[in-house]
């Protein structure tokens, strides 16, 4: 018997099942080198292999849109044109040359601080799976076919290995590699399956068929149990489903205080996918819209009707509120159709909001979709890295822009349409009661404020531990930011991980949150201890 331990989680939830090892054939690229005479030959190897990929992807995408990102970027030209320069240009062999173009894509995410897009080179990653399958003729295994009771073990999983899951038997996902924030971490969650990323060794630790016990919330594996600890997790397990089925009961409850006020819960989302999983959790809203995916899984700067269209359809699906927040790219979120200029402190230089109010273009083609599926339910803009009040003047104007000339042309939106900001800077808190006479709304960031006030940088493992939101100057500045909202009457949420916290709710409260945005896996248990609250 051996117990293993991970760091961060996920999720929650108890399994003990027998391993299935899930290996993926060998899909290492044959050859190097072609002559000229076989240029052609590889990029009809390639156009063939391109076009099985684009047909798998199109039917994955009818079951969920995650994989509609992943079609996009199957067929974008960028990767298109890398892989035919290696074959002419380079000679290499059209396995080769797929092989080293998914590495280098993957390398552009993998290289970002930001952890849910560091997350997005599995992705890439799993369309390059798929286009060396296709060239070299191996089936890949699928989870579709497990019928029976299984703890899956894996190396690492895909999106589109998760999304073939019956969670009838699949009760458990281990894998050593990736992270809490990749796509099949949320996947899972998402389908109520206890899942651990990044359990170092397991693979060498486990044998198909073995039974295996897993307590994902707590983060620890038991490898070759006995029958003592067997017992002991079938009892975690019984415990963990009647409490879940209790906190469920509670959907149905509004999250009011027993002192009598009303909190709103509401969801962290980056596409509709992701308000369909909340759904079922009975949110108030979605407090977060990060628009800003639209940009970094497409291939070119999204038009005002491709952002409409997934606007609208978000909307009509959460109409009691979506809070979607203007593009917040730079830093460490990159497109690759735009190349930025190389910045000594990206985190301090051109970004969100920034950016948008020197590509006018691009922020009204943003802001007239916004606009125009603010008609299909209660949308509110929200602005991100606000640092001064001409900033906020200078967006609110181009939407009153945008308006008239909505009006003109006899569009439909909302004349009321709310327009808020994110408070993430230590400038916007000194500022905040002037901010709270203009801004119709405010959202308070923590992960980028606690980063800013605390001078630690987020994605630098050496100074992890001083990353810390229970800081007094954070938790001052979060009392200030509160404070100067309720005085000017508008209401004060939060989006960052904090609130999701459920050591932080307590504190939340004392100090006056009005509304809490977090994932959705979150929302029950922050909803019972508000609930409880006196």
């Amino acid at each position: 018997m051996e117990q293993i331990y991970v760091e961060k989680t996920a999720s929650r939830g108890i399994a003990v099942a027998p391993v299935y090892l899930y290996l993926e054939p060998d899909l290492t690229p044959d050859g190097e080198k072609i002559p000229d005479t076989e240029v052609q030959a590889e990029l009809e190897k390639f156009a063939a292999a391109k076009n099985t990929v684009i047909n798998e992807l199109k039917q994955l995408a009818e079951k969920n849109e995650i994989f509609a990102a992943h079609l996009e970027i199957a067929d974008d030209f960028m990767l298109q044109d890398s892989v035919e320069n290696k074959v002419k240009g380079e000679l290499k062999n059209i396995q080769l040359a797929v092989s080293e173009t998914i590495d280098e894509f993957a390398v552009i995410f993998d290289s970002m601080d930001d952890a849910y897009m560091k997350e997005r080179a599995a992705d890439v990653k799993d369309i390059g799976k798929r286009f060396m399958a296709a060239l070299k003729g191996v089936k890949l295994p699928d989870l579709g076919g497990i019928t029976e009771p299984s703890v899956v073990v894996a190396r690492d999983m895909y999106p589109s290995d998760t999304v073939k899951i019956d969670t009838a038997f699949v009760k458990g996902i281990l894998t050593e590699e990736g992270g809490v924030t990749s796509h099949v971490s949320i996947i899972a969650k998402s389908m109520g399956i206890p899942t651990l990323v990044g359990v170092k060794g397991i693979l060498s630790k486990v044998q198909d068929g073995e039974t295996v016990c897993m307590d994902a919330g707590a983060g620890c594996v038991v490898v070759q149990p006995d029958a003592e600890n067997v017992r002991i997790y079938q009892e975690k397990k019984e415990a963990y489903e009647a409490e879940r089925a209790r906190l469920e009961s509670l959907r149905g409850t509004p999250a009011v205080t027993k002192d009598g006020k009303r909190i709103y819960l509401c969801a962290n989302v980056g596409n509709v996918q992701d308000i369909k999983n909340a759904l079922p959790m009975n949110i108030d809203g979605v407090g977060l819209f990060r628009s800003e995916f639209l940009y970094m899984q497409n291939t070119h700067f999204p038009t005002e009707e491709e952002q409409y269209t997934v606007y609208k359809e978000a909307a009509e699906l959460i109409p009691s509120e979506l809070t979607i927040r203007t593009l917040d790219i730079g830093g460490d979120k990159e497109l690759s159709y735009y190349e930025f200029e190389k910045e000594e402190n990206p985190f301090l230089g051109w970004r969100a909001i920034r950016i948008s109010l020197d590509m006018k273009d691009m922020f009204k083609a943003q802001l007239r979709a916004i606009l125009r599926a603010s008609a299909f339910g209660h949308v509110r803009i929200m602005f991100p890295m606000i640092i001064s009040l001409d900033e906020l003047r200078d967006a609110k104007a181009l939407v009153e822009e945008c308006k008239q000339e909505l009006r003109a042309e006899g569009v439909a939106f909302d004349e009321e349409i709310e327009m808020g900001m994110m408070i993430e800077t230590p400038a916007s808190v000194i500022l905040a009661e002037e901010f709270a006479r203009e801004a119709d709304f405010f959202s308070i960031g923590t992960n980028d404020l606690t980063q800013y006030i605390l001078a630690v940088d987020r994605g630098n493992k050496k100074i992890a531990k001083k990353y810390d939101y229970f800081n007094p100057a954070v938790v001052k500045a979060i009392g200030r930011v509160i404070e100067a909202g309720h005085k000017e009457g508008i209401k004060v949420g939060m989006c960052g991980e904090m609130a999701g916290d459920q050591k932080a709710v307590e504190l939340l409260l004392d100090l006056g949150l009005d509304e809490f945005s977090m994932s959705a896996g979150s929302v029950d248990y922050v909803r019972e201890q508000i609930l409880n609250r006196k």
